[in-house]
C-alpha cells in the first residue's frame, strides 16, 4: 500500500503524530482525503490495538484543535486490510477554507495544504486569497429570524439513538453564532419554523393537473425529512409480473437510491436562499429539486466520483448522528448504482434529480404464462377492493403515517395541521375506524373526553407495508 495525494498512512496515534496537520491539509484540498492508522512506513498493515480509544482521541483532537470547526466534515470508521483492523478517517473538502490549527491561527504555521503525497505549510498569499473568497452566507453564520426556539423533537430523536443531548447541545452542535444567538441551522432544526416542505403529485407527465399536495414543513428538518421518506415509501409501490414459472416483483423506484436522493436534497440544499427542497411525483417519474447548484470548488466530474464538499456541515453532522447519513460522499455513488448520470440536471441555481419509474403502475402479465388469478400489487393495493372504498384514501394514509401510539383527536388534528373537526371526522377518522385500521381506547364510551385512538394490528400491518 502506497500513499497518494488523497491517502496518508500512520502506524500508531501518539501525541507526537501531527494528525491535525494532515486533516487540515485535506480540509483545504479540493477533494478531501483519508488518514489511515495501522499501516507502517513500509506500507504494511500492522493493525490498531486500541480501536475505541484511538477513535475517541482522534475525534477529540480534531474537535478541539482545528478552526473553523470541522465537525461534520469527517468520518471515523474501522476497515479491514490484510487481515488487520485499521482506523480510517475520511475527510471532506471544507467550504470555509482556510482551515488552521487553533494554536497558531491563520498563519503559515497553522495552515497546511496537500502537495503530492505530503502536507506542506500554506503560503501566506494563498491563505489570504482563500480567506477573501470564504463563503460567509452559511447557515451557521446567518442569525435565526426567531430567537425563541424549542428543540423537543431533536431531543427525542437523539434519545431514541441513545445519545441524549446535554445542556451544551446548542454550542456542541453549532446551532448558535459566535455571539451566542441562535443561527439558521438552529432555526431549521427547531420544533417550529417557517420552512415549507411539500410533496406534490400530478395526474400525468406535466404539472397541469395537481391531484394531491402534502405539507410536511414548519417543523424540525429531521421530522420533515422522515415524513417525506415515509410518504415516498408509500408511493413506491411494488408491481408484479407473473410468468409460467415465477412471480417477479419490482418497486417503481429503487428504494435505496430514492432514500439517498431525499436525504441529499435536505442536507445539501442552499437554505441561505430561503428556498426549500421540492418533491414532485408524476405518472412516469419522481423529480427532486434542491436549491443551489454545485458547491464552489466542486466540478461535475468530482461530484459523480463521490468527492464531497458539504454545503451544510451542521446538518450533515446531526443527520449522521441520527443514522440518516451513513458516510461522507456515499450518497451519490449509491444513486448512481441504480440510475445514470443523466438523471442529474444542473442549472445555475438548482440541482434536479429525475428518477424514472421502472414500469407502469398497472400489473404486467406475460402472454406466455398460464392463466392465473391476477395478483394485486401490494397489501395496501389489495385493500382497494374492500367494500370500504375510502380505506386507502390519501387522508387515511396521512393519518396512518402520524400514528405510533395513542392520540386524542386534538393531537391528531395538530399533527395533520387540520382545524375543521367535522372534516377530520368525516374524511380521516371515521373511514379508518370503520375499516378496522384504528380503534378507540374506550370503545364503550365513544364520546368520552378521555377518548383516544390507536392503530389496530391490521393498521400496523398496513403502515408497515
Amino acid at each position: 500500500m502506497t500513499e497518494t495525494n488523497r491517502i496518508e498512512y500512520k502506524e500508531i496515534l501518539t501525541k507526537a503524530v501531527d494528525i491535525e496537520k494532515e486533516v487540515i491539509a485535506f480540509l483545504n484540498y479540493t477533494s478531501g482525503g483519508a488518514l489511515i492508522f495501522g499501516v507502517d512506513k513500509f506500507g504494511k498493515a500492522v493493525g490498531v490495538a486500541a480501536i475505541d480509544d484511538t477513535m475517541l482521541r482522534i475525534k477529540d483532537r480534531l474537535k478541539t484543535n482545528i478552526r473553523p470547526s470541522c465537525m461534520g466534515l469527517f468520518d471515523i470508521s474501522v476497515v479491514a486490510q490484510e487481515g488487520k483492523q485499521l482506523v480510517k478517517v475520511t475527510i471532506a473538502s471544507g467550504s470555509e477554507k482556510p482551515y488552521f490549527k487553533t494554536k497558531y491561527g491563520m498563519s503559515e504555521r497553522g495552515c497546511y495544504m496537500r502537495v503530492g503525497t505530503a502536507s506542506e505549510p500554506m503560503p501566506q498569499k494563498t491563505i489570504d486569497n482563500l480567506y477573501a473568497s470564504r463563503t460567509r452566507d452559511t447557515i451557521s453564520k446567518i442569525v435565526s429570524p426567531k430567537q425563541k426556539l424549542s428543540f423537543e423533537q431533536l431531543h427525542i430523536y437523539y434519545q431514541e439513538k441513545g445519545k441524549a443531548l446535554n445542556a451544551q447541545f446548542a454550542t456542541n452542535l453549532e446551532l448558535v453564532t459566535e455571539d451566542d444567538t441562535w443561527n439558521y441551522a438552529g432555526y431549521l432544526l427547531s420544533d417550529i419554523n417557517n420552512i415549507s416542505i411539500k410533496v406534490a403529485k400530478y395526474a400525468g407527465t406535466n404539472r397541469v393537473e395537481l391531484i394531491e399536495t402534502n405539507e410536511y414543513g414548519y417543523t424540525s428538518l429531521i421530522k420533515a425529512c422522515k415524513q417525506v421518506l415515509d410518504k415516498l415509501d408509500v408511493e413506491n409501490r411494488t408491481i408484479a409480473k407473473i410468468t409460467a414459472k415465477d412471480r417477479l416483483e419490482k418497486r417503481l423506484w429503487n428504494a435505496r437510491a430514492l432514500r439517498e436522493a431525499v436525504i441529499n436534497a435536505f442536507v445539501h440544499n442552499d437554505f441561505s436562499r430561503e428556498v426549500p427542497p421540492k418533491f414532485e411525483i408524476f405518472s412516469d417519474r419522481i423529480e427532486i429539486t434542491s436549491a443551489g447548484s454545485l458547491v464552489d470548488g466542486l466540478s461535475e466530474k468530482e461530484f459523480f466520483k463521490g468527492f464531497s464538499i458539504p454545503r451544510n456541515k451542521e446538518l450533515i453532522r446531526i443527520f449522521k448522528d441520527l443514522d440518516l447519513v451513513e458516510q461522507l460522499g456515499s450518497g451519490i455513488p449509491r444513486i448512481l448504482d441504480a440510475y445514470p448520470q443523466e438523471s442529474f440536471e444542473f442549472t445555475e441555481n438548482f440541482l434536479r434529480l429525475v428518477l424514472p419509474a421502472t414500469e407502469q403502475v398497472t400489473e404486467q402479465v406475460d402472454p406466455t404464462s398460464t392463466p392465473q388469478v391476477p395478483h394485486k400489487l401490494s397489501p395496501i393495493t389489495d385493500l382497494v377492493s374492500d367494500p370500504v372504498n375510502d380505506l386507502v384514501s390519501d387522508p387515511v394514509k396521512n393519518l396512518l403515517l402520524v400514528m405510533d401510539k395513542e392520540y386524542s383527536i386534538s393531537e391528531l388534528m395538530a399533527f395533520l395541521k387540520l382545524s375543521h373537526k367535522p372534516n377530520f371526522r368525516k374524511n380521516y377518522l371515521q373511514p379508518a375506524v370503520e375499516s378496522g385500521i384504528i380503534e378507540l381506547t374506550i370503545p364503550e364510551k365513544p364520546s368520552s373526553s378521555k377518548q383516544k385512538y390507536r392503530l389496530t394490528s391490521k393498521g400496523k400491518s398496513i403502515k408497515k407495508q
